[in-house]
């Protein structure tokens, strides 16, 4: 079974899509860890960002796999090290471009063969995924989003920068010419802005539960 989670970032998909995959015993992959890693390879490489023939060659050399339940590139752990600000203010342009994506959909892809996954991102359920068993789109208010990364404490920024990167960011994907954000037309919608994690998890399940029987 594939439980496809998708919504804008700052909404909680991440930490909703892991516990739900723990309770199920399901397995989790995060796809925005994905075009972090090929940003930070790109990063690395030192290659010409204006080229996206460039960047496209650096993610095709990306040899992604999951050990231990984390995210391995190129042989090394990466998901401690991918969440700067540095990467927040690239991978969303690299994760416009079709071939990267192709690359990342295609990982994706393999990796959730033969086995039940929770997967989140973006566009999990209308173009990686669209035809997983379980559809989400979770949503908040900005203000709350913006609140959240704030606390997390991850981020150098002030409350109002984060808040300028988040509706960015929402722009950026909203209008991507390929994998845009959007709601699956069959998806589960939740509004998590005054939720708990508990309560948006037991909606979650709850969904995946009535496909189950």
């Amino acid at each position: 079974m594939v439980v496809a989670i998708d919504g804008p970032a700052g909404v909680g998909k991440s930490t909703i899509a892991a516990r739900t995959a723990q309770k199920m015993g399901f397995y989790y992959l995060n796809s925005g860890n994905f075009y972090r890693a090929v940003t930070k390879a790109v990063l690395e490489a030192h290659t010409d960002q204006a080229k996206k023939e460039d960047i496209i060659a650096v993610a095709n050399e990306c040899n992604f796999s999951i050990q231990d339940n984390c995210l391995y590139l190129n042989g090394k752990p990466v998901e401690k090290v991918i969440h700067t600000d540095l990467i927040d203010n690239r991978v969303s342009f690299f994760s416009t471009i079709p071939e990267v994506r192709d690359i990342v959909n295609r990982n994706l892809k393999r990796i959730a063969r033969h086995r039940h996954v929770v997967v989140e991102g973006r566009d999990i359920g209308t173009v990686v995924f669209p035809d997983a068993e379980v559809k989400i789109f979770l949503d908040a208010h900005i203000e709350i989003r913006t609140q959240r990364r704030f606390e997390q404490g991850i981020s150098s920024l002030s409350r109002e920068k984060i808040k300028k990167t988040i509706r960015s960011r929402d722009h950026s994907d909203k209008n991507k010419p390929v994998g845009s954000l959007k709601k699956a037309v069959d998806a589960f919608y939740i509004d998590t802005s005054y939720l708990t994690i508990d309560q948006v998890c037991e909606k979650v399940l709850s969904e995946i539960r009535k496909k189950q029987k």
